[in-house]
């Protein structure tokens, strides 16, 4: 069996032409996906700060009947 010299038989040429065209390929498909793709102007959600309001709610959690605790916590966090 002889083992052929890879720069000879041109395998090296075939391996760098391979890796060329994926890389051409995927610079391709991230020209498409960001040319291609509108994005949407996005509101910014902010959160409700109204004191009073969050002082009622926590009001009426601890004076509902149904604040029953159905979940027991660990004794040791893990």
């Amino acid at each position: 069996m002889k083992i052929e010299n890879p720069f000879e038989s041109g395998h090296i040429r075939n391996y760098i032409l391979l890796y060329a065209s994926v890389v051409v390929i995927m610079i391709l498909f991230f020209f498409a996906s960001t040319l291609f793709h509108d994005v949407k102007k996005v509101e910014k959600k902010s959160f409700n700060t109204d004191l009073p309001q969050i002082t009622k709610l926590q009001k009426t959690e601890k004076t509902s009947p149904k604040a029953e605790k159905k979940f027991k916590l660990l004794d040791k966090a893990y």
